[in-house]
């Protein structure tokens, strides 16, 4: 919290700005609704997010070949953020590995107040406007990583120190905001301000603004895996098998794509190692597991490229 009169005054005015702090007067009822009138008007405001998404289709092309081309360098995607903002990043990365067979390091959530603050508030950790650069540096971060900033009001101290210091370092930064003309969209190189208007209950930003943070991210990673051939026709071919569902989704999905039954399915995920795109390839080329390894080697890892490379 700000500590003297100014500050307040200062931060008081930062807020009456934004579109996510605004209140309007048609809400004003809302108390006095019923349930099912409430859930139309609420999916109504919701209804709203994909359009606001899709009017950023160009920052969002640039931000995805961006990361594309530092994973290929062998870089990392780091979202750094506080709050609902925070936790969405850290709960894309997490989702990486098992989804696409990706390493812990390669995609990583940073959240403003640690581990603590992923489940619980962890006061005034977002206006520690060097925290996020400690934490980077800590990572090693380097001109082949790429940053993504995340925070509704596009404010955050955390998020705004960070993306400076990794702009500084050469590292490509991406800003993803809810408001126009935001700070963290001035200290990133690619803005991404998905303008979601008042939100349903004024300033809770978990909601509309949430929602938009969340499609955006499930689009930069998403995006990024399937350019790097982690998926084949629509289908996650690196998925890491770490509990029985994987393990039948893996299972089926040889099954579907290479068009065999179960059993043979079975068969080739053993001498595959488990793995789904090894598999394939060896039941698509009838190449043994080593050469169908060295052909996806020599493709980086492109499914299509290595069917071609040995038909």
């Amino acid at each position: 919290m700000p500590t003297d009169d100014s500050s307040l005054a200062a931060l008081l005015g930062v807020l009456s700005s934004l579109d996510t702090e605004a209140s309007t007067p048609e809400r004003g009822d809302l108390d006095t609704l019923g349930t099912e009138e409430l859930v139309r008007r609420m999916n109504a405001e919701d209804r709203l997010v994909p359009e606001a998404v899709a009017a950023k289709t160009a920052e969002i092309t640039a931000a995805v070949d961006g990361i594309v081309d530092r994973f290929r360098r062998g870089g990392r995607l780091i979202y750094i953020g506080a709050g609902t903002a925070g936790r969405i990043g850290v709960l894309d990365a997490s989702e990486c590995p098992p989804t696409f067979g990706t390493d812990p390091s390669m995609v990583v959530g940073l959240i403003a107040g640690g581990e603590t603050a992923i489940r619980s508030a962890v006061e005034n950790a977002e206006d520690d406007d060097r925290a996020a650069e400690a934490l980077l540096r800590q990572l090693g971060l380097t001109a082949d990583d790429t940053v993504v900033g995340i925070s509704a009001s596009g404010r955050t101290p955390y998020v705004v120190g960070g993306l400076t210091f990794a702009r500084n370092l050469g590292a490509l930064t991406v800003a993803i905001a809810s408001n126009a003309g935001s700070a963290i969209g001035a200290a990133a190189e690619i803005a991404i301000e998905v303008v979601t208007g008042p939100e349903f209950v004024s300033g809770s930003t978990r909601l509309k603004a949430g929602t938009a943070q969340k499609l955006v991210v499930n689009m930069l990673s998403t995006l990024a895996m399937i350019k790097l051939g982690k998926t084949y026709r629509g289908v996650m071919v690196d998925l890491l098998a770490t509990n029985e569902k994987l393990r039948a989704r893996s299972i089926r999905t040889v099954s579907q794509l290479a068009g065999v039954d179960v059993d043979e399915a079975v068969a080739a995920l053993d001498a595959a190692d488990g793995s789904v795109k090894l598999a394939l390839l060896m039941l698509a080329t009838e190449a043994s597991a080593e050469t169908a390894a060295d052909a996806l080697q020599r493709t980086g890892g492109i499914l299509r490229d290595a069917i071609a490379a040995l038909s």
